[in-house]
């Protein structure tokens, strides 16, 4: 609150209003508090005055809306420290996103297959050596009573070459890897049970020698039937794009390639020999044909020249009559041998 100098006559501004404190300043009666300034005196020639009375009712709805925005601060506050002490991480606890009870299945299948590599390798000039190996794969106790592992240490097992088929989980610890290998020149597949819990792994129990996958005939190829005046232009212009596939010669290769394709060549690990068989379905300018190529392999010359017949299937545009560019070679996946 604030007063006017006196202006020596006991008159007011007439734009002089008292100013109202805060809270009440009133008693319930009405009555103007101790301390507060006299009312201003009548002035005939001045307007209305508002001397202040009624002015309490428009302080509730701020003081309701002052309550109002303290409780939702206090509600959020408290929300937010018991909502953000229940999600924190105890110590301890696996972090968000850690794999928890499941099988760890890349780790058994790496496992299994070094396990394979000592187990399926066995002599009586290694026991020691595979006996000292296995122990690092199998529990202790079974090191201690059996350290051969089920071999009665006659005979030999020659490992060739291993790798992973498959696994089948039986549940968040128990699992059995199946290895495909070669041994003594022998395709067979070995079942290794594999053991998990808190990371980490072991053999569980003795491999199971099991049969190699079963042949399977080729799905038959539907007769396409074939195109002579295309097979005989394509068998005379590609003897000379295989010779360019084979030196890998990009810009041999430029000139037989459809224009924006880029072929790659084999870099002369074979040479060209000759095409055992083509096949040319009829079509329009575009065409899928599957060619079998007999290249020769480099090797010591007193051994004699290494033949092998390889099928390619390609793709072919035939953009000027007769003249036939390659838009695309892969693998064949004709059955062997067809014609």
């Amino acid at each position: 609150m604030f007063r006017v100098p006196n202006s020596g006559d006991g008159g007011r501004p007439r734009n002089y209003f008292p100013v109202m404190p805060l809270l009440e300043s009133a008693d319930p009666d009405g009555a103007v508090l101790d301390g507060e300034i006299d009312p201003p005196a009548a002035d005939p020639n001045a307007g209305p005055v508002w001397s202040g009375g009624g002015g309490r009712w428009r302080l509730w709805p701020l003081r309701v809306a002052l309550w109002s925005a303290l409780l939702i601060i206090a509600y959020r506050g408290v929300t937010a420290i018991v909502f953000n002490q229940a999600s924190a991480p105890q110590p301890g606890a696996a972090p968000a996103g850690r794999s928890t009870g499941q099988f760890p299945v890349m780790l058994a299948e790496a496992y299994a297959a070094e396990f394979g590599q000592v187990y399926l390798n066995v002599s009586p000039a290694i026991q020691a050596q595979r006996e000292q190996e296995l122990a690092a794969f199998v529990p202790a106790s079974v090191a201690a009573a059996d350290p051969d592992f089920g071999w009665n240490g006659v005979g030999q097992l020659q490992l060739q070459s291993e790798q992973v088929a498959g696994i089948a989980v039986r549940d968040p610890h128990l699992a059995v890897v199946t290895l495909l290998a070669i041994v003594n020149g022998q395709l067979m597949e070995l079942g290794v049970p594999v053991a998990a819990s808190g990371g980490g792994v072991v053999i569980s129990g003795e491999p199971a020698w099991l049969p190699a996958p079963q042949q399977v005939s080729p799905p038959a190829t539907p007769g396409r039937g074939s195109d002579p005046v295309a097979q005989t232009e394509l068998r005379n212009e590609l003897p000379a794009f295989f010779q360019a596939y084979a030196s890998g010669d990009s810009g041999a290769l430029d000139r037989f390639a459809v224009r924006g394709v880029s072929l790659t060549g084999l870099d002369g690990a074979v040479t060209f020999d000759s095409i055992a068989s083509l096949q040319v379905p009829p079509g329009g300018a575009t065409r899928q044909i599957t060619v079998t190529v007999i290249w020769q392999v480099p090797g010591p010359s007193e051994s004699g020249v290494t033949k092998l017949a390889m099928a390619y299937r390609m793709s072919v545009v035939d953009l000027q009559s007769g003249k036939w560019y390659v838009n695309e070679i892969s693998a064949a996946i004709e059955a062997v041998g067809a014609k």
